[in-house]
């Protein structure tokens, strides 16, 4: 049976576990959720917490552990609306912890990236750090937190780190079946409406359209690739190239639903219709392949879900808490709608 609750002054985990006579490790299990336990041992701790009015001091644990309960969410991605997904990942894996997270840009191109991370790091004392590409894919930036010790997890278009380390996703497979797909239409002069140089997930994506015509037997002439860097403008500018040319591609895939809205947008200021002129196909499934007109068919890239995997390995164990296993590869699915139909010519 417990021990009889008395209060003297402000409560501490110790005395938490005295009184229900269980280990302080127990209680920091029951603090942070973990499965690990009884029903009837959680009942009886959370019952000693409540009579107590205990609450965690995460300024005295933050101490203990030499780091604050803070997760960093570290991005130099173009696409605001991915980040966006990631967040809402990651603060739903983090809603019933003790963890709260931070977001810090940086910018790839400047040559004190890396001074500045460092800065950021020992600054926040962050407990660990989320990485989305393209900052996940520079192996410096992970030596640099293995360094400093703080946990890390590489959010990525392909396998670059082992399980505990990443949330990967199938780009170039994905990109290859929904190249297949206008392949099986009747399409055969498609352009490629390419991402960024220097992002590993432009490249896997490009492989996989490239991958996907070779199998078919169908030319690809550079004429056909366009440049872009996820953005509608680059989209539109890209588009513009691709459809001046005669005889102009009857489909066009393209490595961004922003990128795709460009590409709707110029092939509507040149009278063209969608599908019966020109199909599209956007990447990632964002708001806006909904929202424009026709509906653009797209690849659902599990952005949201990699961000709550991503968290979740970076608080596995904590206080001693269950490790739960989380997914390292999450698949991308094509989404069918009503911008992709058979060629009129």
């Amino acid at each position: 049976m417990p021990e009889p609750v008395k209060k003297t002054g402000q409560p501490t985990i110790n005395d938490v576990a005295r009184i229900a006579g269980v280990s302080k490790k127990t209680v920091s299990r029951v603090i942070n959720r973990s499965s690990q336990l009884n029903g009837e041992t959680r009942s009886k701790v959370e019952e000693v917490i409540a009579e107590l009015g205990y609450v965690p001091n995460p300024q005295a644990r933050a101490l203990a552990l030499r780091r604050n309960y803070l997760i960093g969410l570290v991005h130099d991605n173009p696409n605001a609306q991915t980040i966006m997904n990631v967040q809402r990942g990651m603060l739903e894996a983090l809603h019933d912890s003790e963890f709260e997270m931070v977001v810090r840009p940086l910018s790839r191109g400047s040559p004190t990236m890396l001074d500045d991370l460092r800065t950021f790091l020992e600054r926040q004392r962050l407990f660990g750090v989320f990485l989305m590409p393209p900052i996940s894919e520079n192996d410096a930036i992970v030596k640099l937190c293995v360094e400093l010790g703080c946990r890390y997890v590489r959010m990525c278009s392909a396998v670059l780190d082992d399980d505990e380390h990443m949330v990967a996703s199938n780009d170039r497979e994905v990109v290859r079946e929904a190249t297949e797909y206008l392949i099986a239409q009747g399409h055969q002069r498609i352009g490629l409406v390419a991402g960024p140089h220097g992002f590993r997930s432009a490249k896997e994506r490009r492989q996989g359209f490239e991958e996907a015509l070779a199998a078919a037997g169908i030319p690809l002439p550079r004429s056909l690739i366009a440049d872009g860097n996820y953005t509608f403008e680059s989209g539109l500018v890209a588009a513009e190239r691709l459809l001046e040319q005669t005889p102009r591609p009857t489909a066009i895939f393209s490595s961004s639903d922003t990128m795709a809205a460009g590409v709707m947008f110029a092939a509507r200021q040149r009278g063209l219709d969608i599908p019966r002129d020109l199909s599209i196909i956007g990447f990632d499934d964002t708001p806006i392949a909904s929202q424009v007109w026709p509906p653009l068919t797209t690849v659902r890239w599990p952005s949201v879900s990699m961000g709550r995997s991503g968290a979740l390995k970076l608080i596995a164990g904590v206080d001693g808490g269950e490790v739960v296993p989380e997914p390292s590869m999450l698949l991308s699915t094509l989404v069918r709608r009503a911008s992709v139909g058979p060629p009129s010519r």
